[in-house]
């Protein structure tokens, strides 16, 4: 049972995270929309190239088992950053409450490991 729920975790934080901002930012950075938040001063651009691969390339990773810990660290970085620094002045509730839920799940992950469904225990 405690595989079958690791892999529910996986699945559910990692597809939500394609499905609500990876995918979305994807787009963005194919049309060339670059505009985004510069929250560490590394510039828009690369502060949209970063995000994107932590929530479409590590999540794909995260989803399938493949690297699973290390997959989880991109994507805790970018969810505290969006927490404590992007939405550090916002009340609790909306955007931060749901990067605060996304760090925890994705912290979770990155404790337990994939667990048996998974590509690392292949």
């Amino acid at each position: 049972m405690r595989d079958i729920g690791l892999l529910m975790l996986r699945l559910g934080f990692g597809g939500a995270m394609i499905w609500g901002h990876g995918y979305m930012k994807l787009m963005n950075v194919i049309s060339g929309k670059m505009e985004f938040m510069d929250p560490i001063g590394i510039g828009e651009a690369p502060t949209l190239i970063l995000a994107t691969i932590a929530e479409l390339v590590c999540s794909i990773l995260i989803i399938i088992g493949f690297k699973t810990r290390i997959a989880t660290i991109p994507l805790i970085l970018t969810m505290f950053v969006a927490a404590f620094v992007v939405h550090a002045t916002d009340a609790f509730g909306g955007s931060k409450e749901i990067a605060i839920v996304y760090l925890i799940g994705f912290v979770s992950i990155a404790l337990t490991g994939a667990g048996k469904y998974s590509i690392d225990r292949a």
